[in-house]
């Protein structure tokens, strides 16, 4: 049996990817000065965009997908993360940069949930993973130091990890390491996918499901992404990838366009227009099956 849900177009998912952020210094160095008060949390919703052959393609951000896990009723469960002792088990570049997306997630998604202990055992995590890809330098010292006098501001983190992702984008970027960007990018994204279906498993509601299902333009995005790249595990992983896309070819997307309208006192303007998704429970469970295997290659998980 398919379900219909109708959103509006103010809710839709493009909000900046700020996965890679997590490539931070250790916070193993405590202080007790007063914590610095950031409170523009909007700085993290940016799209962040990849130019390919002079195509833009646009990639949603994990953190706005843990908000909305979080928002759900959805309780914090350690287990759907990628354990952060397992670093020094990656040793390609390959596995270091799409497991430093990985942990980014992971990193967002612990920090939302204002589990300070964890966040800083990531934090390490990406760090080491970081120094290995060469990328630490990506990060000056007072983005670093915010950083740490911020572990236990949730607002505060979630800008600082906005920051930090745009300081290492560029970096990689400029130094001509698009492939590197990129996996981080959909480690990010495979992550994110595997705790939108863990958690509607767990707590089954429309907002989760939805999310799911629109991660179909994404996925596309993504696939013509890392086939630039000739790889041998990324061509792998890019078939994986093309096999998940064609669970999610069954799901449509009907646009309804309906006039604006604007309230003149307030000065605000209301967006009408609905997108609606047909997806089935059958398509939900393919798409969370395959987002798992996927992951657990990725992750050297050998749990079925």
């Amino acid at each position: 049996m398919s379900m219909k849900i109708i959103k509006t177009m103010s809710n839709n998912y493009l909000i900046a990817f700020a996965v890679a952020s997590s490539i931070l210094t250790s916070c193993g160095n405590k202080t007790e000065e007063k914590k610095e008060e950031i409170v523009d949390v909007a700085d993290t919703i940016k799209t962040t965009q990849f130019n390919i052959s002079g195509e833009l393609f646009s990639v949603p951000s994990p953190i706005q997908t843990a908000l909305l896990i979080q928002k759900s009723g959805v309780t914090y469960d350690k287990s759907v993360l990628n354990a952060s002792n397992k670093v020094n088990t990656f040793s390609t570049d390959y596995a270091r940069s799409l497991n430093l997306g990985i942990y980014g997630a992971d990193l967002g998604y612990v920090s939302l949930y204002n589990q300070t202990q964890d966040a800083i055992g990531y934090l390490g995590s990406v760090k080491q993973l970081a120094d290995k890809l060469g990328i630490s330098a990506a990060f000056d010292a007072a983005t670093m130091e915010r950083i740490q006098k911020n572990m236990t501001n949730k607002d505060s983190m979630m800008v600082l990890v906005g920051i930090a992702y745009r300081s290492s984008d560029a970096y990689l970027k400029s130094n001509q390491r698009s492939d590197v960007s990129s996996l981080i990018l959909t480690g990010g994204w495979i992550e994110s996918l595997y705790f939108s279906t863990m958690a509607y498993k767990s707590k089954p509601n429309n907002d989760i499901k939805y999310r799911i299902a629109e991660q179909k333009q994404t996925l596309t995005s993504l696939v013509k992404i890392l086939g630039s790249n000739s790889n041998a595990e990324v061509i792998e992983l890019t078939k994986q990838l093309v096999d998940l896309a064609k669970v999610y070819e069954g799901i449509q997307f009907k646009y309804t366009f309906v006039e604006p309208t604007t309230d003149t006192t307030k000065h605000l303007t209301y967006i009408n227009s609905t997108t609606e998704v047909i997806v089935t429970a059958e398509q939900i469970t393919q798409i969370s099956e395959k987002i798992k295997e996927i992951r657990n290659k990725i992750t050297n998980n050998t749990q079925s």
